[in-house]
C-alpha cells in the first residue's frame, strides 16, 4: 500500500516482536497539528501509523522499533504495551474538540492497514485492541463512534451478536455499591478478557471505568446512554460471548 514517510525521532528498540495492535484516535483539531507533535522530539510521542479522514497513510515508525503511543497501559499483565505493540493514530477531533465519525475512506485504509501489517507478524484479533482497552482510566479513544463491527467483517479483531436471554432472567443491571457472586463473576470475567481488575470487593467506581470501556469496544450503543458503565444484560451476554469464542479460537 502506498504509505507517506514522515519518521518521527520519538522511539527506540523494541525487546521481542510485536503481537498486538492498539488504535487510537489523535484528539487534535487538525491532521497536521496530529503530526507536528507525534514527530516532535520534546513531546516524546509517537506512533506508527497515522490514518488521515481521506485515506492518506503516514508512517512515522518502523514496525520494527518500539514507538511510544500507549503510555501507562495494562493488557492481560503485560504494562509496557508499547514494548509488543504497533500504534495505529487515527485522525478524529476526539471528545475534547468535536467528535465525529470516522469516514469511510479512513475505515477502509484501516482496514488496508492491517491487512498489511498481519502479513509480517503474528497478532491474533483478540489483541487488535483500542486505546481505551488498555488504558481506561485515562482514555476514551478511538472511542464509541469507531466502526469495530465493521472492522470485523473484514477479519479484523472481534465482535460478536449473540442472543439476548428472555427479559428479566438476568436481573437489573449490575452498578456501583452491588456486591455478591454476580460482581465477583463480572470482575472475573474483565480480567479474564485482559483488563486490569482484579475480582473481588464491590461494583465501585473503577468496574464502571472498565465497564464503560469494554461497552466503548463493544457494546458503543450503551455510551451516553443511562446504561454507561453498568453492566446491564446485554454487556455481560457479550462479555460471556467474547470469551468463549476466544476460548474457542485458541483452542
Amino acid at each position: 500500500m502506498a504509505l507517506i514517510e514522515l519518521p518521527s525521532p520519538n522511539f527506540n528498540e523494541r525487546k521481542t516482536p510485536p503481537d498486538m495492535v492498539v488504535l487510537h484516535y489523535t484528539g487534535m483539531r487538525t491532521a497536521h497539528e496530529a503530526l507536528d507533535r507525534l514527530c516532535d522530539p520534546l513531546a516524546q510521542v509517537s506512533a506508527h501509523y497515522v490514518v488521515d479522514e481521506d485515506g492518506s497513510v503516514y508512517r512515522l515508525v518502523a514496525e520494527e522499533r518500539r514507538a511510544w503511543h500507549a503510555g501507562v497501559s495494562f493488557w492481560k499483565g503485560a504494562t509496557d504495551i508499547n514494548g509488543v505493540s504497533i500504534g495505529i493514530e487515527i485522525v478524529n477531533p476526539g471528545h475534547e474538540f468535536g467528535y465525529r465519525d470516522f469516514p469511510a475512506a479512513q475505515v477502509d485504509a484501516v482496514i488496508g492497514l492491517l491487512d498489511n501489517i498481519r502479513t509480517r507478524w503474528d497478532i491474533p484479533d483478540s489483541r487488535i485492541l483500542g486505546h481505551s482497552d488498555v488504558a481506561p482510566s485515562r482514555k476514551e479513544d478511538p472511542g464509541e463512534r469507531f466502526p469495530w463491527q465493521t472492522l470485523a467483517d473484514h477479519g479484523h479483531g472481534l465482535w460478536v451478536e449473540p442472543a439476548l436471554p428472555p427479559e428479566g432472567v438476568m436481573g437489573p443491571p449490575l452498578t456501583v455499591g452491588d456486591t455478591g457472586p454476580g460482581v465477583f463473576a463480572l470482575q472475573g470475567a474483565l480480567s479474564k478478557l485482559g483488563y486490569n481488575i482484579l475480582p473481588g470487593g464491590p461494583y465501585d467506581d473503577e468496574t464502571a471505568t472498565i465497564v464503560s470501556a469494554f461497552q466503548r469496544h463493544w457494546a458503543p450503543d450503551r455510551i451516553g446512554s443511562a446504561t454507561e458503565g453498568k453492566a446491564d444484560a446485554l454487556t455481560r451476554v457479550r462479555l460471556m460471548a467474547l470469551l468463549r469464542h476466544i476460548t474457542l479460537m485458541e483452542a
